[in-house]
């Protein structure tokens, strides 16, 4: 992939329906983050999440999404900041997923 779909401002797709696992790859770069089975499974419930409730995850209603997904990752704010290598969890998992950026992030 030479280049990636149109982005934002702030650096989120314009069209959620472009994410692919290699989009995902292009914006995890980002961060400097490989991304692997784990940071998938977490990408694929933040999908299911907005595909259910029609708007991004902050950053409470993403754990306990996550915490109930996904009960064998033991999903804690902490680490999902190691695994993201950002204190900004929910806006960069968002962003990962190629999710909007959530209504109360800055």
């Amino acid at each position: 992939m030479d280049h990636l779909p149109s982005l934002d401002d702030d650096g989120h797709l314009k069209d959620h329906t472009d994410w692919t696992p290699e989009v995902a790859q292009r914006l995890a770069d980002t961060l400097g983050v490989t991304l692997e089975s784990e940071h998938y499974q977490i990408i694929s419930q933040v999908r299911v999440f907005f595909e259910t409730y029609h708007h991004s995850p902050s950053t409470r209603p993403l754990i306990k999404h996550l915490m109930l997904s996904l009960p064998s990752l033991d999903i804690s704010n902490q680490k999902l900041q190691q695994l993201f290598k950002t204190g900004l969890v929910a806006r960069h998992v968002n962003r990962i997923a190629g999710l909007p950026k959530p209504p109360n992030c800055l």
